[in-house]
Order: C-alpha cells, then structure tokens, then sequence
C-alpha cells in the first residue's frame, strides 16, 4: 500500500530538469558523491492529498466515490493538475444512456444483420434443391428435417402436385436417363471421292429444311435481284474520262509538244544542281485560277519543273505552265469525286491519280488518254511510283482499308500488300536510294518497309506522338520533315536508325485536322509549310526560328512546294481553288 502512494505522489528520478520545474511533484536529487544513499520522497505542497481509503474499494465504487468527490476525470480534459489513480484514469465514461443505440445494435452481432447460428447446410444439397425450385417450381421444406422423417407431399413447398407428379426427383436426379445415340447415314467408302461423306454425313432422322412456297420464293428472288442491284450501284462504274486541250497547237514549228523543257527561261532546267543560295519569297507574282473548288495536291514537272500538275476537289486535273505566258495547258476529266493524290513517273510522261470514287488512273500527261484504270473497292489516299528506273512499271497506293497496295500497270494486277497498320495510310515516301519506303497512318505510326517485303522492319509509335498525315523528303536524303497533328513538324533521320532529331522542330502555325504539304529549300536553307488560315509558314533550318509568315489563301494553304531549280520561288495551293506563285 505504502508503494502505491508512493507511486502515486512521486515521479522517476531521471526525468528532465526543465519538467522538474513544470510539474507538480518533485522528487529530492541523490547525492552524487554517495549514489548508493536512497533519497528521500516528500510530496510538495501543492500536492492533493488523497485517500488511502479511496484505493482499498472497489474499482465501481472507486469511480463513483471519484465522482462524488470531484476526482472523476472528464474525457475532454487536455490537462490533469493531479496525479490520478489507474482506476480513475481507466473509469468508463459516466453519462445518459446513447438513445440512438437500440437494444439490437447493442446485442452481439456476427454478422451485418444480426447473429447467425451456425448451421450445418451441405453446399450441394442447398444448390440442388435451389435449382430444382427454380426449374420446377418445388422444393424440400427447410422447417422439416428430412434426415428423420421420409419426405411426403407435406415435407415439400412450391408447386406440391409437380412434387408428386416427379416422385420429389430433384434437377440433378432428373436428368440421368440415357439417351439413345443418334445415328448417321454410313459415309460409304473413303475410296470414292465423290460419295464419301465421312463426318459430314447427316442423321438419319434429320429432316431437310422448311422449303418456302412457290410465292415465297418469287418474292424473295425479287428481293436478292433488288439489293444486287442497288450494290452494283453503289460500286459505281468508273467516270467516263476526257481530256481538255487550252492551247492551241499541241505542237511548236519544231514539233516540239509541251512536255519539251524550254530553254530560253533564264535558268538552265536541265541542271541536277540546287542554287547556291536562297532567299525568302517577299511578293506573289501570279495566280493560277481554273479550278472550282479547293485544290488538294500541285506536283512539279520530274527534274525540270516547268510544268505543274494540279488535283482538285472539282474532280479535274489540270496542267499549267510554270514559265512563259503561265496558261493552263490541258484539263484531265475522269474522276466522279475529288480527286485526293497525284504522282508523275520519273519521265513525267505519264502520271497516276487518286481519288475518292475509289479509282486510281493512269494518264498521259502529253496526250490526255487515260491509259488504264486501278481499284480495290476502297479509297486511295496516296500514290507513288517506285522511282527506280527499272522499277517504273510498279506503283503502291496507301488505302482507307489500312493496307498498301503494289500493282503492276503492265497486268493491271496487285502484286504485293503491305497489312500492318491499323489505320488509313496516309502518306508513302522512298527512302535510302529506293530500297525502302516509309508510311505515315491514322495508328499515329510510321513504318518503315523494305521493298516487295510485305513486314515492317522498323516500327515507330510514342505515345506523345501524333498522326503525320504529310512527309518530305529532303532535297539531300538525309531528313524526313513531318507535318505532325499537334502544330509541329518534327524531322525523323531518313538514314538507318529513323530517329527523331530533337533539336529540329518547327513550331508556330496552326495546322490541326488538315494534312499541310511541307517542303524544303533546295540548298536546304528553309522549311516551308501552308497552315490552317491560309498561311505560307517560312523557318529557318538551322535555328528552326520561324523567319517570315505571308498571307497566301482566304482558305487551308494545304500545300507549298519550292522550285527545285530557283532561289526564291514557292508554289502555294489552297482550299480557295487558286495556286500561287510567290518570290
């Protein structure tokens, strides 16, 4: 007893100098010079004195004794200003009852919805008899055991009469009569290829399918000849094609046909070499006007560019000068739709067409005639010839059905087809001297395929990339320019590895949703791109500073292309259905 009011007026002798000073009870030092002396313990005067009676009750009587004499401890008390007994400290808490809690919250409880005595239940028997009640509409009685007593009419609940109709028979014991085999009519000798049947035979009381009525079947051939029909339609036949001469004579006094490279223009066209330098196009010089409707892709004469070819949404192609009085040389009609993509062979005496009636032709660029036609049933998004010279009779096409298509124009047959991407093929661009290809797809993707080698052998896809539905490559083969759908166009390593150069975006224009042909200077000085407001964008190279932004088209300036042979000029097309000349 001595020890518990001990315990109850001192504290240990290691705590802290600074609590000494704060607390209530203090305790005398032991002298250093004598450890083993015992100190002795005094409360100070601050100290309550408590009860020695108090602590020999019961803890019940404690509480309430604590309580009466204002010992009691209040639960939201932060502060104690004397040293409280265990039993006070660990009192329940005194008040009215909860009114909330009612009689069954209060009970014990095993379970969210009360107390559960356990049960024996064999999971089978309570699945078989479940089942049997929701196919027969009866089951055993759970109130009567059936261990001691047999099951009668009265040990059963649900549809008693169906009970006594199947003698209590449950859905696992009901279904266990056998079944007779079917058999099949003999398939007679695997010899005789004709009238062997083997596994194919059928059962021998199968019995050949309701055939319709004579008026039946009169109205359902009716209804296939309809939507044949109508299907035909819907193919369509290729347009009727036609061609349109502007000039007057076809030929000059030399016999000389428009596809003959001048040569009193100032500039020798028949170089291979760039300018040395170039500069930025300042004023437009002249406007090519004959279309009706936005025009989709311009393309240069091959080496010499001083034709342009021009696609258009009215469904024409026409052919202009570049040099000269700049006429409109010959209109090409043969397309029911617009007309998505054109591409010249490497003679630029032939071109192919692609457009959204699901045809690609094959022209004469001098003659007008179109030579032979191409389809698939789906929609061509781009074409390209292989630029090889022994290789001039192949092109591929990039298809809406995500496949790319190689067709021969001697046997007007697909040879080849490249099934990797997931989405509509955009674009097709050669690469490393011809051996490989790259596409650009709605998959966010770029491919890079060897020639006649239907497997990508590299396979290009981030997941901050997004779709490029415009690539070009760079008058020195080394880069690839991307118009990429996030208003950048981001340059891709056309050598080996396909990596993405980093340090070489070109931001600042605004091209989202529209596929904005991209182009380089040909001493590769500057990067040129239409944009969404009917801009010519201008960056430098080298820092990617965007240096001059021009005006060009009221609608999408969906392409831009620099003359291969000139220092400052740029052709622009737009959705206003005019083409531009810009130095």
């Amino acid at each position: 007893m001595a020890a518990t009011i001990a315990s109850l007026v001192s504290y240990d002798s290691g705590s802290d100098s600074e609590n000494e000073s704060e607390s209530n009870f203090g305790v005398q030092k032991v002298d250093p010079a004598n450890p083993d002396a015992t100190a002795h313990l005094k409360p100070l005067k601050s100290a309550p004195t408590m009860s020695v009676a108090l602590l020999d009750l019961a803890p019940e009587v404690a509480v309430k004794e604590a309580v009466e004499t204002g010992t009691h401890l209040d639960p939201s008390l932060k502060e104690v200003t004397f040293n409280p007994t265990y039993e006070t400290l660990f009192a329940p808490e005194l008040g009215p009852m909860n009114p909330f809690k009612s009689q069954q919250m209060s009970a014990p409880r095993n379970m969210l919805s009360g107390y559960a005595e356990p049960a024996h239940l064999n999971d089978f028997m309570f699945e078989s008899q479940r089942r049997t009640f929701s196919t027969f509409g009866y089951a055993l009685d759970p109130s009567v055991d059936t261990h001691q007593v047999t099951p009668t009419t009265n040990s059963y609940i649900g549809a008693v009469d169906e009970a006594e109709k199947n003698k209590g028979l449950t859905v696992f014991e009901s279904g266990t009569k056998k079944t007779e085999k079917r058999k099949k009519i003999k398939g007679g000798d695997a010899g005789e290829i004709e009238e062997f049947l083997g596994p194919w035979a059928k059962f021998i009381d199968e019995k050949d399918g309701a055939k319709p009525s004579e008026e039946e079947q009169k109205e359902l051939d009716e209804i296939t000849a309809k939507r044949q029909k109508k299907g035909r339609s819907e193919e369509e036949a290729p347009a009727e094609e036609k061609t349109v001469l502007h000039v007057k004579d076809m030929y000059d006094y030399q016999g000389r046909s428009y596809l003959h490279v001048p040569q009193d223009v100032g500039i020798n066209l028949r170089s291979s070499e760039a300018p040395d330098k170039c500069y930025l196009p300042k004023k437009q010089i002249h406007v090519w006007s004959g279309h009706t409707k936005g025009v989709s892709a311009i393309r240069l004469f091959p080496s010499s560019g001083h034709l342009l070819l021009s696609s258009s949404m009215d469904c024409k192609i026409k052919l202009w000068e570049v040099y000269g009085e700049r006429r409109c040389v010959r209109t090409f009609i043969g397309h029911s739709k617009a007309v998505r993509d054109i591409c010249y062979n490497n003679s630029g005496t032939k071109f192919l067409s692609a457009a959204y009636d699901r045809h690609l032709k094959l022209w004469d660029t001098e003659t007008g005639q179109c030579i032979s036609r191409f389809t698939n049933r789906k929609v061509p998004y781009c074409v390209k010839f292989n630029p090889d010279e022994d290789k001039q009779d192949l092109f591929v096409a990039g298809m809406s059905d995500k496949k790319i298509v190689q067709w021969d124009i001697r046997t007007n047959e697909v040879v080849q087809e490249y099934d990797r991407h997931l989405g509509a093929v955009n674009t097709i661009t050669f690469v490393d001297e011809n051996r490989r290809f790259v596409s650009t797809s709605d998959d966010k993707s770029l491919r890079v395929w060897e020639w006649d080698i239907p497997v990508d052998f590299k396979y290009i896809a981030e997941p901050s990339m997004h779709s490029m539905p415009a690539v070009t490559l760079s008058p020195n083969g080394k880069w690839l320019a991307c118009q990429s759908m996030d208003n950048q166009i981001l340059i891709f390593g056309a050598q080996n590895r396909f990596r993405l150069n980093k340090k070489k975006v070109f931001k600042g224009h605004m091209v989202a949703g529209y596929a904005c042909q991209v182009d380089f200077s040909p001493d590769m000085s500057y990067v040129v791109s239409g944009d969404a407001d009917g801009k010519l964008n201008i960056w430098d190279w080298k820092t990617t500073k965007l240096y001059h932004r021009i005006k060009a088209h009221d609608k999408v300036c969906i392409s831009a292309l620099w003359h291969p042979h000139e220092t400052s000029k740029v052709i622009t097309c737009g959705w206003d259905g005019l083409i531009k000349l810009w130095d």
